[in-house]
């Protein structure tokens, strides 16, 4: 008789592996990278070698001594890490910011659950809510590009605030958004392209909208959470300047301006913290966008994306018990 192997589920394979991933939301991380590197040169390239160094270096050192076990640094999700978190940081920080970034989001955010899979927050918005609290001057020292010349090393520039940073300093000292936006030439194709101050990774909405594009292709996200976080800002946004247009900002401003788009296309995305079923996805995005719209209108901080991501990665875990798909072969009835 001929012997029979049997072994548990599941039998379906796949070429993807976490390597490949990550591998390719570095690719599509690529233009935005390259945008930093030509507008802020040696600190944007500085900051992203600190930070990447850092991440693999703590997540070796933990994988080695104290979990003892194969390292984990070639799956390249703590490069990822590294990456997303110089992104997220403004372009003059110093060196040790990124270094301490870099240690709470692997070292706390991330080993501290087990590693890879495990973890219940974004490891890289841990690190960078963590220096905006802790080191809130030097995480809101923005350097505003004034001009960009690709063939040109010479990239004058200027210190300021971002473009929700002046907008909600305007609208506390008793102006309008009308004159706010005319007394700082606020476009939406300025917006688009370059010339906007923030961190290094928010400053060109076209470079994030190519790798949301390269990711969608290779089918390593799907649309889901990125639009509907999108959809949802812009749709409380129209409510609220159609209701009062002098105070509250529109959707085109809300969508390009700040790290919405950063935000929604490579962070809340990330497969562990956010929601296995498309119902889950989208009260999950649905969330963020609100939450991103309260503090932007009524929060003491200009900006809210980061903190909405965090705190609907709380609620991963109800969302996956309570949006349960169906279990094979139960009987749906219909009606």
């Amino acid at each position: 008789m001929k012997e029979v192997i049997v072994s548990p589920s599941p039998h379906l394979h796949s070429s993807l592996s976490t390597r490949s991933i990550m591998r390719d939301v570095l690719i599509a991380l690529a233009p935005s990278i390259i945008v930093s590197v030509l507008i802020y040169e040696w600190h944007a390239l500085g900051l992203l070698a600190v930070c990447v160094l850092t991440c693999v270096l703590v997540e070796w050192l933990i994988t080695k001594f104290l979990f003892k076990r194969p390292s984990t640094i070639g799956d390249l999700s703590a490069v990822v890490t590294g990456v997303l978190l110089a992104l997220n940081l403004p372009p003059s920080a110093p060196w040790w910011i990124a270094v301490v970034g870099s240690i709470v989001a692997i070292g706390i955010a991330k080993m501290t659950f087990g590693g890879l899979g495990q973890n219940i927050f974004n490891p890289a918005l841990v690190g960078r809510v963590f220096l905006l609290v802790s080191f809130p001057v030097i995480m809101t020292d923005w350097t505003v590009p004034d001009s960009w010349k690709i063939f040109d090393s010479a990239v004058d520039a200027y210190s300021g605030a971002t473009p929700l940073g002046i907008a909600k300093e305007g609208l506390l000292n008793g102006m309008t958004l009308p004159e706010i936006f005319a007394q700082n030439d606020f476009s939406w194709k300025q917006m688009f392209y370059i010339q906007v101050g923030g961190s290094a990774g928010e400053i060109s909405a076209l470079a994030l909208i190519l790798g949301f594009v390269y990711l969608l292709c290779r089918r390593v996200i799907k649309p889901t959470i990125p639009l509907t976080i999108v959809a949802t800002v812009a749709i409380v946004s129209g409510i609220f300047s159609a209701v009062n247009p002098d105070v509250y900002t529109g959707p085109v401003f809300n969508i390009f301006a700040g790290g919405l788009l950063l935000g929604s296309i490579f962070m809340a995305t990330d497969y562990v913290t956010s929601p296995m079923t498309t119902k889950g996805q989208i009260i999950f995005a649905v969330g963020i966008g609100l939450i991103t719209m309260m503090v932007r209108y009524f929060g003491s901080y200009p900006e809210g994306v980061s903190f909405a991501i965090l705190i609907m990665n709380c609620t991963v875990p109800l969302l996956n018990k309570y949006c349960k798909p169906a279990r094979f072969g139960k009987e749906v009835k219909n009606g």
